[in-house]
């Protein structure tokens, strides 16, 4: 057991067990994407101060989940913004979560973003009496066709649009994958758990919106399913109640810290990076370096 490992609580210590191979299976014919995981990636080990304790990962089976942040949730002309609903919250997670995201590709971090949208005719959005559709007809008027900013066709939460596309400040770059949901949860009848598994990925690092809905849902469901999810609480932003003596915001960190995960900041999961950049450099090992605090 190396110095650093010694110093670990059993709690932090709970994602240092090794997957078995076949989590690392790829069938015959895979993409390209999942060719890392071909064969286990050595080992990389940093430390993140969190809530209620700090947690050590290990970056080779790590990927940064951010969700939701789209033109719907998060632009001006998109469907919050039309309902009359205040994005200020999720406006100010886009600059740190620019800086995570930076970061994490620069140590080679996964980076998976998910949209929640539905097909043209709504078929995916549930049965006639759906709460999900019933209220989101009402309220958010799904499916209506309008004018992007740019002046573009599009139509509100459909697939394939403006309004479903990421902010541009968080624009996937080609090494990143991007995945459609239709359910808050990023596991209900989507790839991302398998994908998950076939990419080796055990530790998980939460940013976008909202933190009480379509966050809270995707953590509930990767701890059903053993992951180890981090959520950082600056990148993360809830409209609903956000004008209560204790927000729903807050009481999502404070849940998920005492139940579901851990809760961290943008900083120090960046300052977790640059520690083990650093510790790499003095070993005179070779280390990715470039990202900004």
């Amino acid at each position: 057991m190396s110095k650093q490992e010694k110093g670990l609580s059993r709690r932090q210590m709970l994602g240092m067990t090794t997957m078995g191979l076949s989590g690392l299976a790829i069938a015959e014919g895979a993409g390209s994407i999942f060719a890392q995981a071909r064969t286990r990636t050595p080992t990389r080990l940093l430390s993140i101060e969190a809530k209620p304790e700090p947690i050590a990962i290990d970056a080779a089976r790590t990927a940064v989940i951010v969700v939701d942040m789209q033109n719907d949730f998060g632009a001006e002309g998109g469907m919050f913004n039309l309902a009359g609903i205040d994005i200020s919250m999720i406006r100010a997670a886009v600059a740190p979560t620019a800086k995570v995201l930076a970061a994490a590709r620069h140590e080679g971090i996964k980076i998976i973003y998910l949209k929640m949208a539905f097909k043209p005719d709504l078929s995916d959005a549930g049965p006639a009496d759906s709460p999900l559709l019933t209220r989101g007809l009402k309220k958010f008027r799904f499916g209506t066709r309008v004018k992007a900013p740019n002046g573009a066709d599009s139509r509100i939460f459909i697939r394939d649009t403006w309004n479903t596309d990421i902010l541009s400040e968080l624009t996937p770059k080609e090494q990143d994958i991007v995945l459609y949901k239709n359910r808050f949860s990023g596991f209900y009848e989507t790839e991302l758990d398998s994908m998950l598994k076939r990419l080796g990925v055990k530790y998980l690092i939460f940013a976008g919106c909202t933190t009480s809905v379509c966050i809270e849902s995707t953590i509930r469901d990767a701890r059903f399913r053993d992951y180890l999810p981090v959520v950082l609480a600056d990148c993360t932003g809830e409209p609903v109640g956000n004008d209560l003596p204790r927000s729903n915001h807050e009481a999502s960190l404070y849940l998920i810290e005492k139940s579901f995960g851990w809760v961290s900041s943008s900083n120090d999961f960046i300052k977790g990076l640059k520690a083990r950049s650093i510790a790499m450099t003095n070993k005179g090992e070779p280390t990715l370096k470039g990202f900004g605090a």
